[in-house]
């Protein structure tokens, strides 16, 4: 008798299930929520540039914004179930593979539970927020803003021996990811990962429009904090470390003015919306 038989069937059984349309669900359910998340972070965005904006745009003035509206409370909590199906989501492909010829590769499986840790991170803090609206300060979530936050954890690394290496690192690598994301917008590499045969004339062009500007405009979001993460490292000056909300700011201080600012707002909502394309339209 193979004593190994009940291991693999129980294995078979938890990669259909992976597979199957809960996880579809959950996953979809989590790409629409990151959308609502971008799209309200680019709506502020957009408010700080024109002098109107009296919130953070960072996630947590998106989660403040969300719950002043009708049913606000109940959003929260739909949103925040959301982010948790997207962590399990990536958790299921970092055990058992994500969709495409190279999904099972050791390299997608650690990208895909490095997303996994961090949408469970981001599902925690909204869930925090909606058990608690009124916890946060200044239209933060629960644990204060971006813009505190990382230069709080800039000061605490800073302070460990060869903790300025590991800030610039850090933000070198934030660089490169920026790049990355914008590089691969601009391929339109994303194509790779949709139903094809399902889109229609009109909604091709609303993924390319939507995914190429949100994909540029979002990557040029995280090359900018990754710079500032370099320079507080060379600095070694916590303070110079910015959050989303103080890296969009400072689009508006560029030569450009508040102009740079609007279309990287743009970019943002563009990306916003690219989210609800693929979770209408992206294979999973």
């Amino acid at each position: 008798m193979n004593t190994w038989t009940p291991v693999r069937t129980g294995r078979s059984r938890a990669r259909r299930a992976a597979n199957g349309s809960v996880a579809e669900s959950a996953a979809r359910a989590g790409l629409a929520a990151r959308g609502v998340i971008y799209l309200l972070v680019g709506m502020l965005a957009l408010r700080i540039a024109f002098g109107e904006g009296r919130r953070q745009a960072d996630r947590g003035g998106a989660l403040a914004e969300l719950a002043d509206r009708p049913f606000g409370a109940v959003l929260l909590w739909a949103l925040g179930i959301g982010l948790v199906g997207m962590a399990l989501w990536r958790l299921s492909e970092a055990l058992f593979g994500a969709v495409g010829p190279d999904g099972r590769k050791a390299k997608k499986r650690l990208a895909s539970a490095a997303r996994c840790v961090f949408y469970a991170f981001v599902a925690y803090s909204v869930l925090a927020f909606a058990a608690n609206p009124g916890g946060g300060s200044g239209g933060g979530a629960s644990g204060g803003s971006s813009d505190r936050q990382s230069r709080d954890v800039t000061a605490r690394v800073l302070e460990v021996p060869a903790g300025q290496w590991a800030v610039g690192a850090a933000g070198a690598a934030i660089v490169v990811a920026g790049a990355v994301i914008g590089v691969q917008a601009l391929r339109r590499s994303y194509q790779r990962k949709l139903k094809r045969g399902e889109l229609g004339p009109w909604a091709r062009r609303l993924v390319d429009v939507t995914g190429v500007g949100g994909g540029v405009a979002r990557g040029l979001v995280f090359a900018a904090a990754g710079v500032f993460a370099v320079r507080a490292a060379v600095d070694y000056q916590p303070d110079e470390a910015k959050g989303l909300d103080d890296t969009l700011r400072s689009f508006a201080d560029t030569p450009l003015g508040p102009w740079l600012l609007v279309c990287v707002a743009l970019g943002l909502v563009l990306f916003g919306v690219f989210s609800f394309a693929l979770a209408r339209w992206r294979r999973v």
